[in-house]
């Protein structure tokens, strides 16, 4: 699938960002050439035309986002926001601890981390296991060919998530909806601004409940954790809740999809997981490191002038720091556009870097790699039951993910 979208912006003669890719396994050709040649470079946002700059190989992404100089806060003039948003909206909406900066970011992560530390990730192992056999079991009994993401990739991180969370399950379809119309570039804004408040509405009417008849959960032990020591106000609380909840499954299904069609299309990678499931771990990081879904939402702006690459970016101006571009540096990863589950990958940048380093990560990995190791063991013959080619995949600024993953066995 390629875009219809010129490669050049119409209105500048920049270079048009996103760029095209001509298979979703691969990123745009054009991030090899930006990395050989230009690897700080000038391009126009397809949304609106503003310039920003784009930032390719692996050594000056981490330089940028480990940079104290440069902003995440996505209100700031200059931030290369990448969806189509209204002014007036945008400065309304309240700031999520991903798009803040120190020290504010620095308190609602404290709050956050200890939930996802990765001795609370591996004690919910046994969890997400009972999760993913359930739904393998439902799978097996309806027999294929069935879709594997209304099946399997998005059900699990969403049970996962709202368990975590302490959100009734059964509300998942509607925040699904709402999730994906905030996403949309499609809709009018007035249908995104009704989602984004209804959403609040429901994280809000959640987070009030859970002050007064708390639970054994996330959002519970938010609550009880700031009565005892106030750092944040009620409205951070739901903000934050609200990010878990979109942000909890959206990236993870689409990993999990992905992920198998990777397997699929690569059967000697298939067969060694298979062999050895001590290489799922090893697998999941280069299937991270392979796709890099979020590949710009590590958008930034520069609060002062800085230097990257022998390039000076001013103040003010944004910055697109590729993570998928810098996972495919061949100075670091050799061969990079080839899958190698036998590669030491885990210096990745697919959950970014910094100290805005996706605080979900140790989740993600579990669930991944339950997810690929139950899949294939409980069901060895699973198959495409489509050509690659037929497949449907979805492309935008943030997340490049599969729609429907026809499969049978």
């Amino acid at each position: 699938m390629t875009q219809t979208a010129d490669q050049d912006h119409p209105a500048t003669g920049l270079p048009a960002f996103p760029m095209a890719r001509s298979c979703p396994f691969s990123p745009p050709e054009e991030y090899a050439k930006l990395r050989e040649n230009e690897p700080v470079s000038r391009a126009a946002l397809r949304v609106n035309g503003k310039p920003a700059w784009l930032v390719s190989t692996y050594e000056h992404v981490k330089k940028v986002l480990g940079d104290s100089r440069v902003s995440a806060n996505l209100k700031l003039p200059g931030y290369p926001l990448q969806v189509p948003v209204p002014e007036e909206m945008l400065q309304a909406v309240p700031l999520t601890f991903l798009s803040m900066d120190q020290p504010e970011h620095t308190v609602q992560r404290r709050l956050l981390a200890p939930e996802f530390s990765l001795r609370q990730m591996r004690a919910l192992r046994p969890r997400i296991q009972e999760i993913v056999d359930q739904q393998i079991d439902a799978m097996l009994a309806k027999g294929g060919p069935l879709d594997l993401v209304t099946a399997l990739a998005l059900p699990v991180p969403s049970l996962v998530i709202c368990e975590l969370l302490g959100v009734p399950y059964e509300d998942h379809p509607q925040f699904e909806i709402w999730a994906g119309q905030i996403m949309n570039h499609d809709i009018s804004d007035e249908e995104r601004g009704r989602a984004h408040y209804e959403l609040d509405q429901y994280v809000d009417r959640l987070v009030t409940a859970k002050e007064t008849e708390p639970g054994d959960d996330m959002i519970s032990r938010l609550v009880a954790q700031n009565r005892a020591e106030p750092t944040v106000e009620h409205a951070d609380i739901v903000s934050m809740a609200r990010l878990m909840l979109v942000t909890g499954h959206e990236t993870t299904a689409n990993m999990i999809a992905l992920g198998t069609l990777a397997l699929l299309e690569h059967p000697d990678q298939l067969a060694a997981v298979k062999a050895d499931p001590a290489l799922l771990p090893r697998a999941v990081e280069e299937l991270l490191r392979f796709f890099s879904i979020s590949d710009s939402g590590t958008a930034r702006v520069a609060l002062e002038d800085i230097e990257i690459g022998g390039t000076t970016i001013r103040a003010g101006e944004g910055i697109l720091p590729l993570n998928n571009s810098a996972n495919h540096d061949e100075s670091v990863f050799p061969d990079a556009d080839t899958l190698d589950i036998h590669r030491e990958a885990r210096s990745h940048l697919a959950f970014g870097y910094g100290i805005h380093q996706c605080i979900g990560q140790n989740l993600a990995r579990i669930e991944l790699e339950i997810v690929y190791g139950t899949l294939f063991k409980r069901i060895p013959d699973l198959e495409l039951a489509a050509q690659f080619s037929e497949l449907r995949f979805k492309d935008d600024a943030i997340v490049y993910g599969i729609y429907e993953l026809p499969v049978t066995w």
